[in-house]
């Protein structure tokens, strides 16, 4: 699925993101990097900058499912150059038992082999359902 430089980088981002090695994702982030939720309103909305800053904001969110998920699974890629555009899943299982199963489109910027920047873009109004916020 992955066929430039680019591309593998990002499809080696998300079976390291999905192990849930944290400090095996923050060394593929430039210490500069920028994450940036594109929904508002929900867990870990804003922008995260710094790897550091990202791998702080990960920690919380990956607390709220068992060990181990969600796991992230890319259906789709294209790019140029260094733009990387997935689709995903993202699934496993919540810390209180619930199911999770939702839709991502991601935008990763790659400079030098690391993620530079990372928009991520997701079913918000599932999100805001599965925490009872609406």
């Amino acid at each position: 699925m992955y066929d430039t430089e680019s591309e593998k980088v990002v499809g080696h981002f998300f079976e390291t993101l999905s192990s849930g090695d944290l400090e095996a994702v923050r060394l593929l982030f430039h210490p500069d990097a920028v994450w940036q939720v594109q929904n508002e309103g929900i867990p870990g909305a804003g922008v995260h900058r710094g790897r550091d800053n990202i791998i702080e904001f990960l920690a919380p969110i990956r607390g709220l499912f068992k060990p181990g998920d969600p796991k992230i699974t890319v259906t789709s890629v294209a790019s140029k150059g260094g733009l990387v555009i997935a689709e995903a899943r993202g699934h496993g299982t919540l810390a209180d038992g619930r199911i999770y199963d939702n839709r991502y489109a991601w935008a990763l910027e790659v400079k030098d082999g690391l993620i530079m920047a990372l928009r991520e873009y997701m079913d918000s109004l599932y999100i805001a359902r599965l925490f009872n916020m609406v």
